[in-house]
């Protein structure tokens, strides 16, 4: 089992900045390729951004492509999401994701996932 607990959510001007962080516990991050996921209400859980289990490999989706960026510190089992010129589109609850089983591809989608944290909003007024 792997726990992840995100922070860093809040209330944004548009062309702020935010940095999410998501802390994992319970298994061996180190292995885990790690995501980002985002959602608004009646809407489907969109991919943002992917990170490898090392570090060396990202993706993003194109809306947030140039703006965003994801990292990972495997010594202290947390992983990013630097978030540069926000748009109010930006606005939803932003979830990290852990893929645990290895799969190939980029992992954009949320079945690909296997763990989940809480969520954290964040709003981007305009």
């Amino acid at each position: 089992q792997v726990q992840l607990v995100e922070s860093g959510g809040g209330l944004v001007q548009a062309g702020g900045s935010l940095r999410l962080s998501c802390a994992a516990s319970g298994g061996t991050f180190s292995s885990a390729n790690m995501g980002w996921l985002r959602q608004v209400p009646g809407k489907e859980r969109e991919f943002v951004a992917a990170i490898s289990w090392n570090g060396r490999s990202t993706f993003y989706a194109e809306s947030v492509k140039g703006r965003f960026t994801i990292s990972r510190d495997n010594a202290k089992n947390t992983v990013y999401l630097q978030m540069n010129s926000l748009k109010p589109e930006d606005t939803a609850v932003y979830y990290c994701a852990a893929e645990v089983r290895g799969r190939g591809g980029w992992w954009t989608r949320k079945d690909d996932y296997d763990y989940w944290g809480q969520g954290t909003q964040v709003t981007v007024s305009s």
